[in-house]
């Protein structure tokens, strides 16, 4: 049976299937708003808050984004914070820029929504991702999934903070 989510009031099935906690995270290669191409492989080594959010230039994805990025303030610094949005890698800039978002390192997802298919949260009817976050280990396994039942509404961050302060040791 196939998840699905409220976005707008409506129930939108998922593309596919979540990675499990245990499994290895599905690795990534997603252009920055600073112009890089980041990987999970990349930040090997640390605890990964990777927030998936529709789109960065709407209300809930804004504040959940700005929200991140100030409570990264209060986590080790083995606690790194990816946004993932289908927003192109400029209007990301400029949003970071307009919002003071340097912590949480925005990536896109706008070519092809790979990402969006390998962590099995596309929503196929409307050409977006649900909102979900995960929290993925030092060693790149996923050990917190937190898909939000309506695309609408925001996470609950204190799970995902304690979460990955249990798992950076702090």
């Amino acid at each position: 049976m196939a998840t699905t989510v409220l976005f707008k009031g409506q129930p939108v099935e998922l593309s596919g299937e979540l990675p499990q906690v245990g499994q290895p995270a599905p690795n990534f290669q997603l252009p920055a708003s600073d112009g890089s191409q980041v990987s999970l492989q990349d930040s090997a080594g640390k605890v990964r808050i990777l927030s998936v959010v529709p789109s960065i230039d709407t209300s809930v994805c804004a504040i959940e984004t700005a929200r991140f990025n100030k409570e990264l303030d209060n986590l080790p610094d083995s606690v790194v914070g990816y946004t993932v949005s289908i927003d192109t890698p400029f209007a990301q800039k400029r949003w970071c820029g307009i919002e003071g978002v340097e912590k949480m390192k925005l990536l896109s997802d706008f070519k092809g929504q790979k990402f969006s298919h390998d962590y099995g949260l596309y929503l196929e009817e409307v050409g977006l991702p649900a909102r979900c976050v995960f929290v993925i280990d030092k060693d790149g396994k996923i050990a917190y999934t937190q898909l939000v039942p309506n695309v609408g509404q925001e996470p609950d961050y204190q799970e995902v903070l304690d979460k990955a302060r249990a798992l950076a040791g702090a």
